[in-house]
């Protein structure tokens, strides 16, 4: 298990890369750090690894505070985005090489049986004499994910590590690494940027933004039970519509719709609605084509995605979006009717803590 708690990190110019995380990472979970660029996801891998110091805050492996630790007794494995294979050698020896150096260094023969059943386990095995430079970008991820499988660690720390792939080999590869890590029953920790991959491989996760965590839940809630604002902003595809309304009695409203608070379902209330203005947020999917409809507007262009048709139009003075069946044959310039599904739209303050 990792316990972190109320860790930060300043950097010497002032910035503050973390501003007092709190985390707690059961044994064999597979959680994936995500957010935007610079928001501290690699910070954390990095002082998990060793490989940087906390300004304060502390980090236990199995209740072991590992702070000051020199990162080769962490018992960890750490695969970097660029995979760091040493060109000269073939795979078997890349392999080998972690279980040949250091004070626990293996003979040469177990190294070698080590090797080898690992390459088994990741299906690199054929690859064995190939030299880096002679292989593809996913043999090369395999390579470096069976060198630091090798050496047996506690925690598996990926730094995105699927980047340098293109967009089919990167669905096969985090496939294959959900797979061999539940198979092997190691902790890992997975940094992204991308929402799909957090979403398609972890247990749980952690969704960052400028250096504080948003929301540690599993990949359903942060979709469909955002904690805040910025997080169903960050979830989704295509991005929740939003609108700024304006509280009048029971009705938030707006320039072409309202929302009837009666109509609102009580039990999803998470604080009184006192204030007068909030953000309403509604995804594209629960904007429902109507023949008795909420409102009604002009289609300003559609995309064809699949199966699906995304239709864009305004509304409430924003373009917006919403997704239809392709068989519904809506076309650009078109007027339509919709209505909305209340149980599903969510409702912010203006700081964009979730009232709804």
């Amino acid at each position: 298990m990792i316990h972190i708690e109320k860790l930060k990190k300043v950097y010497d110019n002032g910035y503050e890369a973390l501003k007092s995380i709190d985390l707690e990472i059961n044994e064999g979970e597979l959680i994936c750090l995500l957010g935007p660029s610079g928001c501290g996801k690699t910070t954390i891998l990095n002082l998990l690894a060793g490989l940087l110091d906390p300004t304060s805050g502390d980090i236990r492996f199995d209740n072991e505070s590992i702070i000051g630790k020199h990162p080769k007794d962490r018992n960890i494995g750490l695969v970097f985005q660029n995979y760091a294979l040493y060109p000269h050698m073939s795979v078997l020896e890349n392999v080998m090489f972690p279980l040949t150096v250091g004070k626990n260094k293996k003979t040469k023969s177990e190294a070698f049986e080590a090797a080898k059943k690992y390459m088994k386990v990741t299906s690199i095995e054929e690859l064995a004499d190939k030299k880096p430079g002679e292989m593809s970008g996913g043999q090369q991820q395999r390579v470096a994910i069976t060198r630091a499988l090798v050496q047996n660690p506690k925690i598996l720390l990926l730094d995105e590590p699927l980047s340098n792939l293109d967009a089919r080999l990167r669905l096969k590869i985090r496939e294959e690494i959900r797979r061999l890590v539940k198979e092997i029953g190691i902790t890992t920790i997975f940094v992204t940027h991308d929402q799909e991959e957090a979403l398609s491989i972890s247990d749980r996760i952690v969704l960052m933004n400028q250096g504080i965590v948003q929301q540690f839940d599993m990949p359903q809630n942060l979709y469909l039970e955002p904690a805040n604002l910025f997080v169903a902003k960050f979830m989704g595809n295509p991005i929740i519509n939003t609108y700024e309304m304006k509280k009048e009695g029971n009705v938030l409203k707006g320039d072409d719709f309202s929302i009837d608070i009666n109509l609102l379902n009580k039990n999803r209330f998470k604080d009184e609605l006192n204030e007068e203005n909030y953000v309403v947020g509604i995804r594209a999917e629960y904007f429902e084509l109507s023949k008795n409809p909420l409102f009604r507007v002009k289609i300003e262009s559609t995309e064809l995605i699949g199966k699906d048709c995304i239709l864009n139009f305004y509304v409430n003075g924003k373009i917006s979006k919403s997704v239809t069946d392709t068989h519904n044959k809506i076309t650009e310039g078109e007027g339509v009717g919709f209505d909305i599904d209340y149980n599903s739209i969510y409702i912010f303050k203006e700081n964009g803590v979730r009232v709804y």
